[in-house]
């Protein structure tokens, strides 16, 4: 269920999620958020490291693209090789 509420910026620019908000959501101190903000609309969207599942999963799905455009391990050591030689 949506909650409506109000809070307002500090002269900081700090925005002060609601307790009640925080709580449904699980958000923690030192949570971070992708920010959006187009017009008068700001989207806060939390942001977490993937679950090893979820990582196996990108991983796999990687491996997969990689394969289908004929991309080689050679490919991305040459790749490597390249931009660490620019330092």
């Amino acid at each position: 269920m949506q909650t409506l509420t109000t809070t307002r910026m500090s002269s900081k620019g700090q925005v002060v999620i609601p307790e009640e908000i925080r709580d449904r959501l699980g958000l923690q101190s030192g949570t971070q958020f992708v920010v959006v903000g187009d017009r008068d609309v700001v989207i806060l969207k939390a942001i977490s490291a993937p679950s090893m599942k979820e990582f196996d999963d990108l991983i796999a799905e990687a491996r997969r693209q990689a394969r289908r455009s004929g991309l080689r391990k050679s490919d991305i050591d040459s790749a490597v090789t390249k931009i660490r030689g620019r330092k």
